[in-house]
C-alpha cells in the first residue's frame, strides 16, 4: 500500500532575471514551447507519477497562473479526495507575505493538519524536466531518511547560479552551498557537482518540527537550502541525496533551470532541433496544458516564387490558429494565433500568442511577448545597438520585446 503523500508546488517566484517576461506574470506562468506554461512540466510529472493531492503556492503576479490552473488543470475528482488547489499568500500566521520557501510551507501548516500525510513532497514550479516522483519517494522510504533532497549532476563550471548539495561517500548530505564559486564536487568526480533541484521529501512530523523551530529565528531567511537543511544537519538528522532519474527516454539527461533569458531561449531552441533532446512526443509521459480553441495552423503559398512571396516553415513549432501568409519562418516557435504576413522573415525566434508580424518585417534571435504588432518593414535582431534603444537585449544578443509593446 502506497503512503499518503501531500504535494506542494512553489509557484510564487518573481523571476527577476527573466524580466521583461515576468513583468506581468510569475515565472511559472511564463509561456514555453509554444502552447505550454513552465509549471505544466511539474504538474504533468505529478499526474504521470500518480500524485493526486497537490497544492500550488502562489504570490507574485499570479492572475494568469490562476487562470491557467483553473481552466487547464481542474481535472481531478474531488469526491475521491483528489485535487489541484491554489494556495495564495494569506497572512494566516503573521502580517507578512511568504518570506522564503520554508516560510511558504510554514504559513500553510494547517493543510498538513487537515490532510495528515505520511510524507510531504515539495517541488519547484519553474523547471523543465520529466521525473517520476514516486521513484524519489520510494528511495526516501528505503533510506529511512528524515529528508531526501533531489539533486542533478552538472558540470562544475556551469552550476554557479544554483544551490549545490555536498554529499559524503555514502550519499548523505553534508552541506548546502548557495551559488558558490568554489563548490564541493561529487566524491570521486572532481569535475561534477550535485545541483539542488528544489525538490524535497520530508517525513511529515519532521517537517512540522523544523518549520516551527525555524519560524522563531529572527536571523533566518526561512529557506530550505540556506536554513532548514543546515539546521537539520546540526541535529544529526538523516538527510540524503537522490540523484535525478530522467523519464525523457533520451540518452542525455534533461533538466533545465530556465531562470535567465538566455537559459529560457536556449531551452526553447532545444525543441526545434532535428532530434530534440527533450521529447514532447512521448505518449508514455505526456505533457498536459490548457489550450484555447483555435483552427489548425495554415500556410498560404501564392506561387510567386520569383518575388519571394512564399508561405514557408522550416524546423519550427507552429501552434494552432497560426497563419503563415507568404512569409518565411525558420528554427522558430510560434505560439497560438500568430500571423506572419507576406515577405516577412522570422529566424531563430520565439513568437508568443497574438503577435502580428507585418509585411517585409525581419526578426532574428528575438523573443516577442504576447499581443505585439510588428509594423511593416520593422527590423529586429540585426542591429543590436539600435535594438537596445527600444528593447531589452541580453549580453548574448537576444532581443526581448515586452508584452503589449507599441512599436512605432
Amino acid at each position: 500500500m502506497r503512503r499518503r503523500v501531500l504535494t506542494f508546488i512553489m509557484a510564487g517566484g518573481k523571476g527577476e532575471r527573466l524580466l521583461p517576461l515576468t513583468r506581468d506574470r510569475t515565472k511559472p506562468a511564463v509561456p514555453f514551447g509554444g502552447i505550454y506554461r513552465i509549471i505544466d512540466f511539474t504538474l504533468s510529472n505529478c499526474i504521470n507519477s500518480g500524485l493526486r493531492r497537490i497544492y500550488v503556492l502562489t504570490q507574485y503576479k499570479s492572475a494568469s497562473l490562476q487562470k491557467h490552473i483553473r481552466l487547464g488543470w481542474n481535472i481531478l475528482p474531488s469526491e475521491l479526495g483528489q485535487f489541484i488547489e491554489l494556495l495564495p499568500a494569506q497572512q494566516r500566521v503573521s502580517d507578512s507575505w511568504y518570506l522564503g520557501t520554508a516560510d511558504a510551507i510554514y504559513q500553510n501548516l494547517y493543510t498538513l493538519e487537515m490532510d495528515q500525510p505520511d510524507e510531504v513532497l515539495i517541488l519547484a514550479g519553474d523547471h523543465v524536466y520529466k521525473m517520476n516522483y514516486y521513484t524519489l519517494i520510494d528511495f526516501h522510504l528505503q533510506s529511512e531518511a528524515d529528508l531526501t533532497v533531489g539533486v542533478v549532476e552538472m558540470d562544475k563550471d556551469k552550476a554557479g547560479h544554483l544551490g549545490m548539495v555536498e554529499v559524503d561517500n555514502l550519499g548523505r548530505v553534508a552541506g548546502f552551498q548557495e551559488k558558490s564559486a568554489k563548490p564541493k564536487t561529487i566524491p570521486g568526480n572532481p569535475d561534477k557537482v550535485y545541483a539542488s533541484m528544489g525538490i524535497y521529501v520530508f517525513k511529515h512530523p519532521v517537517l512540522e518540527e523544523e518549520l516551527q523551530e525555524d519560524a522563531q529565528k529572527r536571523n533566518s531567511t526561512h529557506d530550505f537550502g540556506k536554513d532548514i537543511i543546515p539546521q537539520m544537519l546540526k541535529k544529526g538528522l538523516k538527510v540524503v541525496a537522490f540523484n535525478f532519474i530522467d523519464e525523457n527516454t533520451k540518452e542525455a539527461q534533461y533538466w533545465r533551470d530556465i531562470g535567465t533569458i538566455d537559459a529560457y531561449y536556449e531551452a526553447n531552441m532545444d525543441l526545434v532541433q532535428v532530434d530534440p533532446v527533450f521529447n514532447l512526443y512521448d505518449k508514455e509521459w505526456p505533457i498536459r496544458t490548457y489550450e484555447e480553441q483555435f483552427p489548425p495552423a495554415k500556410t498560404v503559398f501564392s506561387g510567386e516564387q520569383i518575388t519571394g512571396r512564399v508561405g514557408l516553415v522550416l524546423d519550427s513549432l507552429v501552434s494552432g490558429g497560426c497563419v503563415i501568409s507568404g512569409g518565411k519562418v525558420q528554427r522558430s516557435i510560434l505560439s497560438p494565433n500568430v500571423r506572419i504576413h507576406s515577405y516577412s522573415e522570422v529566424y531563430d525566434s520565439i513568437i508568443m500568442e497574438g503577435v502580428n508580424v507585418s509585411r517585409y518585417a525581419k526578426l532574428k534571435k528575438a523573443i516577442i511577448d504576447k499581443d505585439v504588432n510588428i509594423p511593416q518593414g520593422a527590423v529586429i535582431g540585426y542591429d543590436l545597438e539600435e535594438d537596445k534603444k527600444r528593447f531589452h537585449v541580453t549580453e548574448s544578443g537576444i532581443v526581448v520585446v515586452a508584452k503589449g509593446t507599441e512599436i512605432k
